[in-house]
């Protein structure tokens, strides 16, 4: 018990390692031999956790993924109508960025310059999970509440996530000095301003 304690605390305390050297170093391509010494311990010791620097930053996909999706499955229980719910999906992912500036350089594809295809793959399919779980929101509306998206529902979605996604490129971008609630308080209302309509409402 203690031997597996330990083991996973190591594991927890390497990607903690990764997370914070992204955060401190961006625009760095991250190296075994640095993380190790970050960590206290010899690369030899990195490899016995983790095979490869890929299943590192596998590592961290998982966190991110088990965070959002946990608590947007955590909304959609908690929360009935269309738009409180998409606002509050949004603004997890703008907070949990906010508050991970490392683990954001991962969702942006900018710390992963280099590496194997297959991460970049999993960030698109992240993406396009939360996308989907909005889509099906908006489809959701017309049933519960008689709503439907002015925009063909793939366009309304996609419009939403470009929204959130341009204020997470720019957090990077900015070297984590432009926070990506800035102004969402104020964007979210204008978003939502006549994005749906009442179809049965138009025909009467």
């Amino acid at each position: 018990m203690t031997n597996s304690s330990t083991k996973v605390s190591r594991r927890q305390q390497i990607l903690e390692s990764l997370a914070h050297m992204l955060e401190t170093s961006p625009g760095a391509r991250i190296t075994t031999a640095a993380l190790a010494k970050e960590v206290g311990v010899s690369e030899a010791a990195l490899y016995r956790h983790f095979p490869s620097k890929s299943k590192m930053f596998e590592g961290l996909i998982e966190f991110i993924e088990e965070t959002l999706f946990t608590r947007i499955g955590l909304i959609l229980s908690d929360t009935e109508a269309a738009q409180p719910r998409c606002e509050k999906i949004f603004l997890l992912l703008l907070t949990f960025t906010e508050r991970n500036p490392g683990i954001t350089r991962i969702l942006t594809g900018d710390a992963l310059t280099g590496e194997t295809e297959r991460l970049h793959t999993r960030i698109q399919q992240l993406f396009e999970r939360i996308e989907t779980q909005i889509k099906q929101i908006l489809r959701e509306a017309e049933i519960r509440e008689g709503l439907r998206p002015r925009l063909p529902l793939s366009a309304a979605a996609n419009l939403l996530m470009a929204a959130a996604e341009g204020r997470i490129a720019q957090f990077v971008r900015s070297g984590f000095k432009r926070p990506p609630t800035e102004f969402w308080g104020e964007q979210w209302p204008v978003l939502m301003q006549d994005f749906f309509y009442e179809p049965l409402a138009q025909v009467n």
